[in-house]
């Protein structure tokens, strides 16, 4: 499981996708990287890492550039090296991805894609996507189009987000979690709401088999095979801005740490009752608990 973001609006992309990175490190973290867009130009940073350190290394939020794409990783294919981190640019370095979920045929693809001329540098299953969306822009010039031939091409589940060398944002879903968030200076593309929350409750839920483009002049959602579709903007609680494991190992553990805050946050409990009650909890002769999930646990 890894986490994918996408920013394109008015602001620094590099900090918000760092920022966005971090809530979602949940989702994978031996390795981190962003691509950003500056005179027409990608360009990539990555490292072996949780976000912070990678950040701390190669300053991952100074990149400029106000569209850019950024990737927390599990690795799958292909051992933990920088190499194999995302984002992962085409031969030509004019078209970077970042990828989540897996690409069965990626070997079939890699071996047609090499035969052509186009180079690959890492051990991953998603460079290929890279190159086949550069291959397929390189015979159409039309975004759109290609991405109608690369999701054709690709078997397995995945969703991935592209950026091109004009500022174009692309991504497609299929069996893999992406959600848009819409923003008053913006829009974003995440694997998850926490990504971009703090910026925007204004989200679209893509269906299975959809892609999306996004560019300066706005945003267009197509099936898989071109078809254009409507979607409505949906509103999401703010509260899940807070919903981020912090410094815990896991979202559990956080729960459980914050148990005794939540409960005077609940209702009425004061600290006095609180204590009496931990009190007779003590003193008492038999004591029987029961719950589940994070309840169950914080026992």
């Amino acid at each position: 499981m890894c986490s994918i973001i996408g920013y394109l609006g008015d602001g620094s992309a590099a900090p918000i996708l760092v920022k966005g990175l971090k809530r979602m490190e949940y989702r994978g973290y031996d390795s981190v990287g962003v691509a950003t867009i500056s005179g027409n130009q990608i360009t990539v940073r990555k490292g072996v890492g949780k976000v912070a350190e990678v950040n701390n290394a190669v300053k991952l939020d100074m990149l400029s550039g106000s569209v850019g794409i950024g990737h927390t990783r599990w690795a799958t294919h292909g051992g933990v090296t920088e190499t194999n981190a995302h984002p992962h640019p085409s031969g030509s370095g004019e078209v970077a991805i970042v990828h989540n979920g897996i690409i069965d045929n990626f070997a079939e693809l890699k071996k047609d894609l090499q035969q052509k001329g186009y180079s690959f540098k890492s051990e991953t299953d998603s460079e290929v996507i890279a190159n086949l969306l550069q291959h397929n822009f390189d015979q159409t010039k039309d975004i759109k189009k290609s991405m109608i031939q690369t999701v054709a091409a690709l078997k397995g589940n995945y969703a991935f987000v592209v950026v091109f060398e004009d500022g174009t944002l692309a991504a497609a879903r299929f069996h893999e979690p992406l959600i848009i968030g819409v923003g008053k200076n913006g829009y974003f593309i995440s694997s998850d709401v926490l990504g971009f929350v703090e910026h925007t409750d204004e989200v679209i839920y893509p269906d299975n088999r959809e892609f999306v483009i996004i560019n300066l002049n706005g945003i267009q959602f197509f099936d898989f095979d071109g078809n254009p579709v409507q979607h409505q903007i949906t509103k999401v609680s703010k509260e899940l801005a807070d919903a981020y494991k912090g410094d815990y190992a896991h979202f559990t553990l956080k729960e459980i740490s914050e148990q005794p805050d939540t409960i005077l946050k609940a209702g009425d409990t004061t600290k006095m009752e609180l204590d009496l009650t931990t009190e007779f909890v003590k003193h008492a002769k038999n004591l029987y608990l029961t719950g589940s999930g994070t309840s169950y646990n914080a026992k």
